[in-house]
């Protein structure tokens, strides 16, 4: 079953999938900031418990140790155990103390082998839990860096936009003023232009 945080992942997915492309662009898209900042700040608020229960799993290796040293101190016990009841027996002293020596070298072995394996298992686990949010948070800045340089290209459109229309608008300033050549050509009233016309 997978974790809220990859069905967030999922949902951010789909909403950039479902997003409509800008006019005159196959590349660019036009996003609804409102739901994938909802969709975001869920992820934010999800993240920390991902990592404290992937951070539980990695501990676990600790409780598999111990139970490993439980069970391995056990038979050394019973090994031992065993072992003083057969040197107690003085006809069989002898016989006692190989076989007691045969007791504790397998228990020791199996007691080194259960370490050794339950080292094995907790390295796997930590290994792969690690790898695992690895991969996610590699996931995640993916995401957010797509979402940051898309988010900066509709910015550099917008003052490129505004760029113009200011550009429009004063044209048309202009043209309602006007033009400072054409109010130096009119002469002083009473005075003739050089075709013999009086400027009234």
């Amino acid at each position: 079953m997978s974790s809220r945080i990859e069905q967030l992942i999922d949902e951010i997915e789909e909403f950039i999938d479902s997003c409509k492309y800008q006019p005159l662009s196959n590349t660019k898209i036009i996003v609804n900031k409102e739901e994938i900042d909802e969709l975001l700040r869920e992820l934010r608020m999800k993240t920390p418990d991902e990592i404290k229960r992937y951070q539980k799993i990695i501990s676990n290796k600790e409780a598999i140790l111990n139970d490993a040293r439980a069970k391995a101190e056990a038979l050394i016990n019973d090994a031992t155990v065993h072992t003083n009841e057969l040197i107690n027996e003085h006809e069989i002293m002898q016989q006692a103390y190989a076989q007691a020596n045969r007791v504790v070298t397998m228990a020791t072995e199996q007691a080194q082998e259960i370490l050794d394996n339950a080292t094995m298992e907790a390295n796997n686990v930590r290994i792969s839990a690690m790898q695992y949010m690895d991969d996610m948070l590699a996931h995640i800045e993916n995401i957010i860096s797509q979402s940051s340089q898309t988010a900066a290209a509709h910015y550099e459109n917008l003052i490129d936009s505004l760029g113009h229309y200011h550009e429009i608008i004063q044209a048309n300033r202009s043209e309602l003023h006007p033009v400072e050549d054409e109010l130096e050509d009119v002469s002083p009233a009473g005075e003739k232009t050089d075709a013999g016309i009086d400027v009234i």
